[in-house]
């Protein structure tokens, strides 16, 4: 069951203020559509992305969504969120994806976790919709503001997206409510609803808020400065380098930076043989004086043989967070004569953000040759070298 995200930026997000709809606005140094796209590109379980954005926001769709993995060109919408989902659903191939997950552009902050349950709740039940809880006491009151009803908590929840459903049932209705002139539904579980069809709940995310008003984005901007701008407060600054070489063999791929790269040789190790993860692991390993990778991942030992080089660097940034530190800055240079790593660069940085939770803007991947000297020169194999800087907590 193939799965398609389907984010909905068509809108103006005028609450929000500011010079730019709210989705292009930036939070953490990144605007809010690239942190929602990035979600989806770099989950397992999507295998493609299609936005629906504004006809007039074709150039900052583009700056959003460059170098992001599995991003289809993107549909203009409507005048509403339903006739935008429509379009969105009309360009989609039903052919290709049984599974559409419908998710707002200014929801950024949805989990890895939120997207797997909305993918299995799908494949079991055909629509669902993420929840919480509704802790505050719901009034509902007439057309004077005056109380006529509170209604039981227990029986309400509040939804978020992304909201999930099989794509020809949800193609399907949205054009039975087209027909009859129903487009003022404010979500498309209401849409299913409408046509008479069951949608059923999943567990949501209290932290997966979706942005609004300008109060929304600042406190959205500040939060995320604090998450990476806490590092002000860290004043043992460390600095660790890393080195790693692996020749080429038999295969018909490379993992470079968590990235797989079609080539006619391999590379060899007993690993998945990923040179810039292997020197970013020492890099960050270094910077906190805790050895070196096959200290913690012995080439001796054969649980390790074949295993993802994610979780080496993974771990890493576990010991630095485990000291009470962040990691402020990540800078991997990749040698070799081929593959070309250009090409790949924005797909590198996103992978390697996605593995140690280090901002996009704080990841350099750069890439080199020897002028055809040594063994790289010769087309032997790959080199790598890396750094890291780490902020800590001063020593008593």
């Amino acid at each position: 069951m193939h799965c398609v995200a389907l984010v909905v930026a068509a809108g103006r997000g005028t609450r929000a203020g500011g010079a730019l709809p709210k989705q292009y606005q930036r939070i953490g140094g990144e605007c809010v559509l690239r942190r929602t796209l990035r979600l989806f590109a770099s989950h397992p379980d999507v295998s493609a992305v299609l936005t629906v954005i504004h006809s007039d926001d074709s150039d900052l769709f583009r700056e959003a969504a460059e170098g992001l993995p599995k991003i289809l060109a993107p549909v203009a919408g409507g005048d509403t969120r339903q006739a935008s989902v429509r379009a969105g659903l009309a360009a989609l191939d039903f052919a290709a994806h049984e599974i559409v997950l419908v998710h707002d552009a200014a929801r950024p902050f949805a989990s890895d976790a939120l997207i797997a349950r909305a993918v299995a709740a799908a494949r079991a039940s055909g629509a669902a919709v993420p929840v919480v809880p509704v802790t505050d006491t719901i009034k509902q009151v007439d057309a004077e503001g005056q109380v006529v009803a509170t209604l039981p908590r227990s029986a309400l929840r509040a939804v978020q997206t992304p909201q999930a459903f099989r794509l020809a049932d949800l193609a399907a209705a949205h054009a039975a409510a087209a027909t009859a002139g129903v487009d003022d539904l404010t979500d498309d579980a209401a849409v299913l609803e409408w046509a008479g069809r069951p949608v059923f709940t999943f567990e949501g995310e209290a932290s997966n808020v979706k942005l609004t008003s300008a109060a929304d984005i600042a406190e959205a901007d500040a939060a995320l400065s604090r998450a990476g701008g806490g590092l002000c407060a860290l004043a043992d600054v460390r600095t660790g380098t890393g080195f790693d070489v692996h020749a080429f063999g038999p295969g018909d791929h490379v993992m470079l930076g968590g990235v797989a790269i079609a080539h006619p040789f391999g590379l060899a190790g007993h690993s998945d043989a990923d040179v810039g993860l292997h020197a970013l692991t020492d890099a960050v390993l270094g910077a906190i004086c805790d050895g070196d990778i096959g200290t913690h991942f012995p080439p001796s030992d054969p649980k390790w043989k074949g295993a993802a080089s994610d979780q080496f660097l993974a771990h890493a940034v576990e010991k630095v967070a485990a000291l009470g530190g962040r990691i402020a800055h990540l800078d991997l240079t990749l040698i070799c004569e081929a593959p070309k790593v250009g090409p790949h660069r924005p797909a590198i940085r996103t992978a390697i953000a996605r593995i140690t939770g280090v901002p996009e803007s704080r990841i350099s991947v750069k890439a080199t040759t020897t002028e055809q000297l040594g063994f790289t020169g010769r087309r032997e194999g790959i080199a790598a070298m890396a750094s890291a800087t780490v902020r800590l907590p001063l020593a008593e």
